[in-house]
């Protein structure tokens, strides 16, 4: 198991970008929005209210003190209020980074309130955001967009009616919006992290990572599970002008997790023929 796994920032690439990053208090929201300010951005983040002054401790810990509010991305007043006040504090919008999910795992038992949850936070709270964050990236000249989806808008798993539907969307509303805002030099991509240690995936493993990331880190060719900077690497590319020619698209960042078979890591098969 790679434990605390570092990058080194690109000096200055994003150095008079605004960015914007849902979900920014903790997990793969919040290694995304470290990894901006590093590289020179100014960032505004949400995240649940309980979450605020954990997400404002983190941050100052690195040295860093973005914009933070706290609210429901369910709400559309709050998405409203969110890019609003981003935009009267920095003055102008580059980036979005959609990040904020509900992991509700649910599927013959699903009730109707489970999935407008989901995608109330989900697809609809990501399009809204999308469509709320293009009238001031159109007066910066140009944007780009990053929806974080997952792997689970791939591939079925059990009991994941609600949260694979929701992901499932979220792929396809990147095509969409990419297909509209190219016009206004607007990039609109997805990524696709595998089982990353967050603070859900971790509380499922009763804090024990040594025990589970083997177990759980079998689905993937590299034989572990990701850790949230991992995935600030790829968000930040295809934000970034090195990504200039890339939209409409999703990054599988998932350890070849959706590359395996159904032999797994092979540990315990034999290759056909063989003996």
């Amino acid at each position: 198991m790679i434990k605390n796994p570092t990058r080194t920032p690109v000096t200055g690439r994003f150095l008079g970008k605004v960015a914007l990053v849902t979900g920014g208090t903790n997990g793969i929201g919040h290694a995304i929005a470290l990894e901006l300010l590093r590289e020179g951005a100014q960032v505004a983040v949400s995240g649940m209210p309980k979450d605020v002054e954990e997400g404002r401790r983190a941050f100052a810990a690195a040295g860093f003190e973005p914009l933070i509010l706290g609210g429901d991305m369910a709400e559309e007043a709050f998405c409203r209020r969110l890019v609003a006040d981003t935009v009267a504090k920095y003055g102008r919008l580059d980036c979005l980074v959609n990040n904020a999910f509900s992991f509700i795992a649910k599927g013959l038992d699903a009730t109707r309130e489970d999935f407008l949850y989901s995608f109330n936070v989900g697809p609809f709270g990501f399009a809204l955001m999308i469509q709320l964050a293009a009238e001031p990236m159109k007066k910066a000249g140009g944007g780009a967009v990053v929806n974080v989806s997952s792997i689970s808008s791939w591939v079925a798993q059990p009991n994941r009616w609600t949260y694979n539907t929701a992901k499932g969307a979220v792929t396809q509303l990147t095509r969409c919006a990419a297909l509209d805002l190219a016009p206004h030099n607007i990039r609109v991509n997805s990524i696709s992290p595998g089982w990353i240690w967050t603070r859900e995936v971790d509380k499922a493993a009763g804090g024990d990572r040594e025990k589970f990331d083997p177990i759980w880190g079998q689905y993937h060719m590299l034989g572990r599970m990701g850790h949230p900077v991992e995935m600030a690497g790829p968000a930040l590319f295809l934000l970034s002008d090195d990504a200039s020619f890339i939209t409409g698209t999703d990054l599988p960042v998932d350890g070849g997790y959706n590359g395996i078979g159904p032999e797994g890591l092979g540990q315990t098969s034999k290759v056909a023929g063989s003996k």
